[in-house]
Formats: C-alpha cells, sequence, structure tokens
C-alpha cells in the first residue's frame, strides 16, 4: 500500500520548521529518521497532509555533554548514541538494544521519544534518569519533564506549534550507574519486558538517588516509583534488590498475549530489576 498524497516542506532552520508546522496545524509532521512515521503512512494508519523535512538543519546532530547533563539533539541517530563516548549508564546500556541496525542508523533518539509508543525502549531509559524534553515553538523554547511528556500511548504533552529540539539527561557528579534490561522475540523486536534502572550513591555508600522504569508492562512506559523508595537511603544487595523487583512486579499492568502470560511478565519484570539494579551498582561502586 502507497501512502495518501501529502505537501512536502524541507525546512532549512528550527524557526522555518515551527512557522511552517503553526500554518499546517494538527494534519502536520516533521520527518526526521522517519522510522515509525512512514512505515504508519504506507499503512494509511496516519496520513498527514504535509511533512516538514528537518534532517537539513544545522545544530541539531549535536551529543555532548555540557552544564551537567547529557545534550542529545534532535537529529542524533540511536547509532550515534551507541558510538558516542559521552553516553554512559542506562542509555549506554540501551543504545545496542535498540531496534536492528537499518533503524539504528536512520531513526533517531528524539523522534522515539516523541513517538510515545509504551513498547519503545528510549522512554524508560529517560524516566529511570529523570530527563528532560526540550520544544521549541514561536514562543521560545521550554523544558518538559520526561514523566510529563508521556501522556499516554502515542500521545505526547507538545502543543501544535512546537517540535522536540533536544533532550538533557542529568549525568550525576558522584558515582553513578545504570543498565537496561530487554527480552525480545529476535534481533530488532519491540521488548516483550524491558526494566531501565539507575542509581547514585551517597557518600557513605548507600543509595542517594534511584530511578527504575519499565517497557512493555503497562500502557505507557511506567515509572516504578514504590520500588525507587524502597531502594533510597539503603545499602546496595541482593535482598534489596530482590524487594524492589517485587515492588516494580506489582506495580506494573501487563497483558496476557502472544507473547507470554500477565503473570510470567510480572516474573520477568522482578528478574530484570533485580539484574538491573545489580549491574547499576556494581557501575557506581567501580
Amino acid at each position: 500500500m502507497l501512502p495518501a498524497r501529502f505537501d512536502y516542506v524541507a525546512a532549512s532552520s528550527v524557526e522555518e520548521a515551527i512557522a511552517a508546522k503553526a500554518e499546517g496545524g494538527d494534519e502536520t509532521r516533521f520527518l526526521a529518521g522517519g522510522q515509525s512515521l512512514l512505515p504508519m503512512m504506507k499503512l494509511r494508519f496516519a496520513s498527514p497532509a504535509m511533512l516538514i523535512d528537518i534532517n537539513r538543519i544545522g545544530g541539531l546532530d549535536t551529543i555532548e555533554r555540557r552544564n551537567g547533563h547529557l545534550h542529545v539533539g534532535a537529529l542524533v541517530r540511536h547509532a550515534d548514541i551507541a558510538a558516542s563516548s559521552a553516553v554512559s549508564g542506562a542509555v549506554a546500556s540501551a543504545a545496542g538494544w535498540i531496534a536492528d541496525p537499518l533503524v539504528r542508523n536512520l531513526g533517531t533518539m528524539c523522534g522515539s521519544v516523541a513517538h510515545c509508543d509504551p513498547k519503545g525502549d528510549w522512554n524508560s531509559v529517560l524516566l529511570a534518569t529523570g530527563a528532560d524534553v526540550i520544544a521549541q515553538g514561536p514562543s521560545g523554547s521550554r523544558a518538559i519533564a520526561i514523566g510529563d511528556f508521556v501522556e499516554d500511548f502515542f500521545s505526547n504533552s507538545l502543543a501544535d506549534d512546537e517540535m522536540v529540539v533536544a533532550l538533557h539527561i542529568p549525568v550525576p557528579s558522584g558515582p553513578s550507574g545504570g543498565s537496561y534490561q530487554k527480552l525480545e522475540r529476535k534481533v530488532g523486536d519491540y521488548a516483550t519486558v524491558g526494566v531501565a534502572a539507575h542509581l547514585e550513591l551517597a557518600g557513605d555508600g548507600t543509595i542517594g538517588a534511584a530511578g527504575l522504569a519499565m517497557t512493555s508492562v503497562a500502557s505507557i512506559n511506567l515509572k516504578a516509583t514504590g520500588a525507587e523508595a524502597l531502594l533510597v537511603g539503603n545499602a546496595p544487595g541482593a535482598e534489596l534488590f530482590a524487594e524492589a523487583g517485587e515492588a516494580a512486579a506489582a506495580a506494573c499492568d501487563p497483558k496476557d498475549d502472544e507473547r507470554g502470560s500477565a503473570r510470567w511478565k510480572r516474573r520477568v519484570v522482578a528478574t530484570f530489576t533485580r539484574r538491573a539494579l545489580a549491574a547499576a551498582a556494581e557501575q557506581a561502586q567501580a
């Protein structure tokens, strides 16, 4: 099947792209990697009246550490993340799990985040690390906490005339670590279950901050706040991580489907939480 007819604009600046979006309204979509949008258009699950191609805009392909965070521009590809020496923790752990080589070379991290697919990996990582989405519109830019950005499955809190220009992922100044654990049926598949973990250690070796988030076990990527609360203030260890795993499993809401039962998925969440926390603690203590 072929996509429905659409207009095409190749923007040369962020301002031009935003102006075109404001003019085109809700039936307009931005095009970066297109690895989610174009397949949906071919199946006519999405039929935008206009595509605004942002690939010619300079300065959006930057990935670097600045002012206490990792800055990831809107045109940074998944493969760029995997190859960058600037990334660490859960971000580095997840990079190799994203789709397959073709999608990693074309698709962008910002585009995947904005797509808000609950089976996507990056939003769990961003929830665990406490990242912000940087949006720009006619009146300027604003930072949106990832928990406020994801509203529902395939739905975000961007205004109609805004675009995602970057992600800001905090880089802790002290000992920290992170991990992403993913179960997939084959290479390049969506997660059957995924768990992202992030730990920061206090000066006495206890857990000063913790982030946990889950993939494919709710209608959105889900932050395990109860499990996080169990971790903070305690010394890292197998017994604590097992308790956090059970709390995370209890908090999720998976469904029975062709990939497995809800009960089994909860057990995977518990196991992956323990593994992710152990890996994060090992990094932080190194």
